[in-house]
């Protein structure tokens, strides 16, 4: 009877600690997926100002894209 409790106890607790594994594991690509994100939209903002500043002519563009925050 003992050892049916400590097996179940056993049990719980490692279904417990691959519920929190897998949480982890959840925020973890989240986390990767937002830096991600971040980093593609800073980077078609600066091929945006880019393209912006070709069409009106200019010849200077990678200096002016370099200066804007």
């Amino acid at each position: 009877m003992f050892q049916q409790r400590r097996w179940a106890q056993d049990v719980e607790e490692q279904e417990t600690a691959n519920r929190q594994t897998a949480s982890l594991a959840g925020v973890a690509i989240t986390l990767l997926l937002l830096v991600l994100g971040l980093f593609l939209v800073r980077a078609l903002q600066t091929q945006s100002r880019i393209e912006d500043c070709l069409m009106a002519g200019r010849s200077n563009c990678d200096q002016l894209v370099q200066a804007a925050p």
